[in-house]
């Protein structure tokens, strides 16, 4: 797995910090891991199907549910970040 260079050069953790094992663990079945391992991991995978999902569907507009997913996953990551470190 990438390493990330926030954490790397720096010695912060930034907010997408655990991404990529919460999602090898949704792969392999821990669910509950993944979601203590990373809260928005569920959205984020929500969030990419549906970038997908623009690509091969044409014919609709996906922009302004994009938008709101963006947006709820901006605020888990943050809202989990903050929780994580500073209670």
């Amino acid at each position: 797995m990438l390493s990330c260079p926030s954490k790397k050069f720096l010695g912060i953790e930034c907010f997408g910090c655990g991404t990529q094992r919460a999602i090898v663990m949704v792969f392999e079945g821990r669910f509950g891991e993944a979601f203590q391992m990373f809260p928005a991991v569920y959205t984020l995978l929500l969030f990419f199907a549906t970038v997908f999902l623009s690509f091969v569907d044409k014919k609709r507009n996906y922009g302004s549910l994009l938008i709101i997913l963006a947006i709820i996953n901006s605020v888990i990551m943050v809202v989990s970040y903050f929780y994580k470190h500073f209670l």
